[in-house]
């Protein structure tokens, strides 16, 4: 099945939906105003211009890179247009056999216009009618009263019968001619390909350049997001790097903790050597932690029941200050008395209890006489 084309006639003006125009669908080819075509015309259709509209040439480029080729293109085509190169769009075809680019020029606010008209349901694809005709050796075909010139040959054309009879007296080969029955050829000798209808014919053409490129070219859904592709790569580069740092930073950490992990064994096992299975390293810490306290605690109290009867027993003695000392067992007490005679007394009272008191050196002041009195277990 052919692709469904929209042809404009080549007396056609400036762009209008009133405009009558040849659409070829499903191999049925009607004449219909342009917003009548449209209708049900489907996605990937065809827009064929006429080739009065369309200026063709060749030119050599003088680089092969695209992005290059592009810029010298302006330059190398204008002094072969006779409108301004500002106003035209311009399309790159084949290379020609002699190294040559093919070049198509239109007028961007005259086509745009049409394509204006056409947003709803734009093209796929824009080809001019005269390039539709097969690439190989030199190609005629009658259409809408005039020959289309297309082939090999560099230029494409749309010539009178006398201007075509005059053009084909120059070439060095017979062209190959799509025409009707009732067409007279315009070199007696030339082949004949009897065509039914040119529409129908060009429309199951494939070849011929593209003009939509550029600015014109067709914008397919989801095509905004190529505008984002560089920040889109960017943030991709910048997650890869914070996975990376993270990776390493996990990797340090890791390393670090397994450092920290065998400095603390080697001190648990310095503190507790009696410990010979190492579980979790915490836990046996905390129980340790526990039972030391727990024990400290029961040996001041201990010895604070024994001296807390010797205490209260002795009148006028005010304890200022309390230590005592786990390793030794001792608890070591600040007092002051009235007199020397009460911490005599004291120290008899702490000996009666069972204990073991030292009575420090005394010394007066306003109030009493102050002392340290060390009590052991």
């Amino acid at each position: 099945m052919s692709q469904a084309c929209i042809f404009i006639p080549p007396e056609a003006g400036s762009a209008s939906v009133e405009q009558e125009v040849v659409r070829v669908r499903d191999g049925a080819v009607q004449r219909l105003p342009l917003v009548e075509a449209l209708v049900d015309i489907g996605e990937g259709w065809q827009l064929v211009l006429p080739v009065e509209a369309v200026t063709a040439c060749a030119v050599q480029l003088p680089t092969t890179k695209g992005r290059w080729m592009r810029q010298a293109l302006p330059f190398a085509v204008e002094e072969l247009l006779a409108d301004d190169v500002e106003a035209m769009h311009l399309a790159l075809g084949e290379v020609l056999a002699d190294g040559r680019h093919r070049v198509f020029a239109v007028q961007r606010d005259w086509l745009a216009g049409w394509l204006a008209l056409c947003d709803a349901q734009p093209p796929a694809t824009i080809r001019v009618d005269a390039d539709l005709l097969p690439a190989s050796g030199i190609q005629l075909l009658w259409s809408e009263g005039r020959w289309l010139l297309g082939g090999e040959v560099a230029a494409r054309l749309a010539l009178s019968d006398e201007d075509c009879r005059a053009l084909c007296a120059s070439f060095d080969e017979l062209p190959q001619v799509h025409a009707d029955q009732t067409i007279e050829l315009p070199v007696a000798e030339a082949e004949r390909q009897p065509l039914d209808n040119p529409y129908l014919w060009l429309a199951g053409q494939s070849g011929g350049c593209n003009l939509a490129q550029g600015e014109f070219a067709p914008r397919h859904a989801g095509g905004d997001w190529q505008r984002w592709t560089p920040l889109l790569g960017a943030v991709a580069i910048c997650l890869v790097l914070q996975w990376i740092f993270l990776l390493v930073q996990g990797w340090y950490l890791e390393r670090e903790a397994d450092q920290f992990r065998t400095a603390s064994e080697q001190l648990y096992r310095e503190l507790f050597p009696q410990d010979s299975r190492l579980i979790n390293l915490r836990a046996q810490f905390d129980q340790h932690l526990t039972s030391g306290g727990a024990g400290a605690q029961g040996r001041l109290l201990s010895v604070l029941g024994q001296a807390s009867e010797a205490l209260q027993g002795e009148g006028g003695v005010q304890i200022q200050q309390l230590d005592f000392s786990d390793s030794h067992g001792d608890l070591s007490l600040q007092v002051r008395a009235p007199g020397f005679d009460g911490l005599e007394r004291l120290r008899e009272r702490l000996s009666e209890s069972g204990l073991n008191v030292e009575l420090g050196s005394a010394s007066r002041e306003a109030n009493g006489v102050s002392a340290r009195v060390v009590i052991g277990g």
